[in-house]
């Protein structure tokens, strides 16, 4: 862990994300999922995989809900240049005025051509977007450790974390102080019989364990080589992606509130995440207040 100090409650200036959002592929998003997901009362949905700047599915996302918030988790600065970027802000700001969040990332050393020296690509992308005209409250970065952190929260909105636990969400709000948005990603996987669970869980979350920064960070929090390991330890697994009764992953996922997360982007495991989204809706209700 980062820092000592006590917990700081998240702040009330990101109401307009929900406390609660939907991490999914923005190759499988659906304008009728998005507007089922308004109905059922989740704020945000979080287009994942590096969606790219000129991907045609933003506009019929927006047009099929009224007031739902969408964002990307993440734009790879690596394969979307700034101007892009600032182009997608601006076109879907000026036809569906602040529903976007632009989130971006420094994607990952395994995959991308030229990663070198993130943080400061990282900087000199806010800054083509200063010069663009991007406010700093229409765009998030993907952080996870202090430096990066710290930069979002000088120069974005907020964080978008991913692939943590509670315990990085109340590190993060203690640096953030109580008026930068922390959204934290969190998967879940709707099954009562851990082995099941597990095996859901390392299909999509033991892939991670292969790149570098979501293991540097896990280490931070006392994971240790034997749970990092692909295909991950029991105990890592179950940090990253609980599962349970409805009731055990509704609490999974308001533990980040309670550990000063203004918003939660949840992410289903195992199939169609619908039918688990809808049974997880009233309880996440009654649990957000």
């Amino acid at each position: 862990m980062w820092f000592a100090p006590p917990l700081l409650a998240a702040g009330m200036a990101n109401e307009q994300f929900g406390k609660f959002g939907v991490w999914q592929p923005h190759s499988t998003v659906t304008p009728e999922a998005v507007r089922e997901l308004e109905q059922l009362g989740y704020g945000t949905v979080w287009l994942g995989t590096s969606p790219p700047a000129d991907w045609d599915g933003f506009d019929a996302l927006f047009a099929a809900s009224e007031s739902i918030s969408i964002g990307t988790s993440i734009v790879n600065m690596w394969s979307t240049p700034a101007k892009a970027s600032a182009d997608l802000f601006h076109r879907l700001e000026s036809k569906f005025p602040g529903r976007f969040l632009l989130g971006i990332g420094a994607g990952h050393r395994e995959f991308n051509d030229g990663y070198t020296k993130p943080y400061d690509a990282l900087v000199n992308y806010l800054d083509e977007l200063d010069e663009a005209g991007v406010p700093k409250n229409g765009r998030a970065l993907a952080a996870l450790g202090p430096k990066v952190a710290t930069l979002a929260r000088d120069r974005t909105a907020g964080a978008l974390p991913y692939l943590t636990t509670p315990a990085h969400t109340a590190d993060l709000r203690v640096l953030f102080g109580p008026d930068t948005l922390l959204a934290p990603e969190q998967k879940v996987v709707l099954e009562e019989d851990p082995q099941r669970a597990r095996t859901i869980a390392r299909e999509r979350a033991g892939y991670y364990l292969n790149l570098a920064n979501y293991v540097n960070n896990l280490r931070r929090y006392g994971f240790d080589d034997q749970d990092v390991t692909p295909p991950g330890s029991d105990r890592v697994i179950d940090a990253i992606a609980p599962h349970g009764t409805p009731d055990q992953i509704a609490d999974a996922i308001t533990a980040h509130l309670r550990a000063g997360a203004d918003h939660v982007a949840i992410q289903v495991l195992g199939g169609d995440n619908l039918p688990a989204l809808r049974t997880l809706a009233p309880l996440l209700a009654a649990r957000a207040n």
